[in-house]
């Protein structure tokens, strides 16, 4: 089996990159699940209904979030209607959507788990140890993949480290920079951060001069996704079909030539 995984889509920029790459990506590798963040795809924060039905057209299988789940005030409305959505299982509101999925995949019941680092994030409800224990407890699966939404890297390893004899793929989101620290340990594989996808010149796909503005003189601003030319990370993770064992994981980062 082999899954792809697209890191955070940030605004249009990165809504064009996947669209651009999508298919040629999953031709390439030989895809048989495609899995993106989309917790930024909505103008670089959130994400509506109509961004989500775009992302399936493209071949997208499932979409995983982040703590800007909720941040369009729409998506509380129509997320149960969005059967291919994960959100933060431990980051409040918990009343809205789902934080695992379940697909059969290859003959292989494959579940999606969305987390929440809990270092210097806001609004998690438990630890992601204890959240991801009443998943596992209540539900199984052949292969577990869980995108884990955090800002520190220690925490995303240590996760890693304590449910790698359970959890098949550990991968990070939110930090927005591709790590080079990818690994096998034990048939499970690991990355701190997959990268996004969104404009090259940016902080963090958005508008330098605004963050600058916000950060070094406290203007109110809108985090403004920035524009030009943009890049495409994720990972490609090839998973034994018999022992359900990683065999590789490879990452990908794609860019366009800046003018």
């Amino acid at each position: 089996m082999k899954i792809l995984f697209v890191g955070d889509i940030v605004g249009e920029v990165g809504r064009n990159m996947l669209a651009k790459h999508l298919n040629e990506l999953q031709a390439k590798h030989q895809i048989d699940l495609t899995i993106v963040n989309g917790e930024n795809a909505a103008h670089g924060k959130g994400i509506t209904p109509k961004i989500y039905q775009s992302f399936k057209e493209l071949g997208v299988d499932i979409i995983t979030l982040g703590n800007h789940a909720f941040s369009k005030n729409i998506i509380k409305e129509h997320i149960d209607e969005l059967h291919d959505m994960v959100r933060p299982y431990n980051m409040e509101p918990l009343e809205y959507g789902k934080g695992f999925i379940i697909r059969e995949i290859k003959g292989s019941k494959v579940m999606v788990i969305n987390i929440c680092g809990a270092a210097f994030m806001d609004n998690v409800s438990v630890s992601p140890f204890v959240a991801t224990d009443e998943i596992l407890s209540n539900n199984a699966a052949d292969i577990i993949f869980v995108d884990f939404h955090g800002e520190a890297t220690a925490e995303k390893r240590c996760y890693f480290e304590y449910y790698k004899d359970r959890i098949r793929c550990v991968v990070g989101t939110h930090t927005h920079v591709q790590t080079a620290d990818e690994m096998i340990s034990q048939g499970s594989c690991f990355i701190s951060d997959v990268g996004m996808c969104g404009a090259i010149s940016s902080i963090l796909g958005r508008d330098i001069d605004e963050v600058i503005a916000r950060t070094i003189h406290q203007h109110k601003t809108y985090f403004t996704p920035a524009k030009g030319a943009g890049m495409l990370c994720g990972v490609v993770i090839d998973i034994d079909d018999d022992t359900k064992m990683v065999q590789k994981i490879e990452r990908i980062q794609l860019k366009e030539a800046e003018s």
